[in-house]
């Protein structure tokens, strides 16, 4: 069985349906796939030089084996995963918390 391949489909999967669930559009965004363009960039270095050296060492028992130079593609199927899911969070409660702050709603408050 293949426990990282596997837990990095579940993390993008659920880091998308999350982006639905709290209807932050990330999907849809073009900024965040430029942001997302620059990670996997930047990505690529750090986690790349990590392969590379060898600092860190993947069991082939539980990916797939497939790498992008030395880097396992499950590594940037969560990475993805845990970018998206922390931008939707902020996303949403950014948006929460300027909805409070707003004259509409001080206006209920105090009516």
């Amino acid at each position: 069985m293949k426990e990282y391949t596997i837990l990095a489909f579940i993390a993008a999967a659920g880091a998308i349906l999350l982006d639905i669930i709290l209807k932050t559009r990330l999907m849809k965004n073009k900024k965040f796939w430029v942001f997302w363009a620059v990670m996997f960039a930047l990505i690529f270095i750090v986690n790349g030089y990590l392969t590379w050296r060898p600092i860190v060492l993947y069991n082939d028992n539980f990916y797939l084996g497939i790498r992008l130079f030395t880097i396992p593609v499950e590594d940037f199927i969560y990475g993805f995963a845990l970018l998206t899911m922390n931008i939707s969070l902020w996303e949403y409660f950014t948006r929460k918390i300027k909805q409070q702050n707003s004259p509409a709603a001080s206006q209920k408050r105090e009516g």
